[in-house]
């Protein structure tokens, strides 16, 4: 699985493989030798790389944490491939408007809107399912839900028209 990692505003992409029962850890497409172990349960982590050893702390969720190494603080993201493939949903949508596109195949898990309703920028509209994921399909911004394209229980392909959202109407 590829992962996206941003640390202080620099990416980089980081891929875990398992062969033979074993992780694989590479680093910008460069095999890296790591050991990861949880100290306790309060996010301490010792960490092995390349022959260094490492304590971190982290603290904070799966995707958004601060990691702190030798007192040094880091903001660090993470993006599994498909989140990143749904985000980019978004954010097209969001430069383009109008149509929300589905930029992975998947099928629609639920629909979470109907025409007419009125959503706000990141409320879920639907769920697709990729991968064994579900990806939350959000609104790209405040709008209007104008058509809905699809079904709950739909395959859908990459670039399949999901929502049409169209800009609120003024009070």
């Amino acid at each position: 699985m590829k992962y996206h990692v941003e640390i202080d505003g620099r990416e980089h992409e980081v891929e875990v493989r398992e062969r033979l029962g074993e992780l694989e850890v590479f680093v910008e497409g460069e095999r890296v030798d790591l050991t990861y172990e949880e100290v306790d349960r309060m996010g301490q982590v010792a960490l092995r790389m390349d022959g260094r050893s490492f304590g971190l702390s982290i603290e904070g969720g799966a995707n958004d944490c601060n990691v702190t190494i030798a007192g040094h603080h880091y903001a660090v993201r993470v993006e599994d491939e498909r989140e990143r493939a749904a985000h980019a949903a978004e954010r097209e949508a969001a430069r383009h408007g109008g149509v929300v596109k589905s930029v992975m195949p998947g099928v629609v898990a639920e629909l979470l809107v109907a025409p007419g309703d009125r959503v706000t920028g990141g409320q879920p509209m639907l769920i697709l399912e990729a991968m064994k994921m579900q990806n939350e399909i959000a609104a790209p911004q405040d709008g209007v839900v104008g058509a809905v394209h699809v079904a709950a229980g739909q395959a859908v392909g990459a670039g399949a028209n999901l929502v049409t959202l169209e800009a609120p109407e003024e009070a």
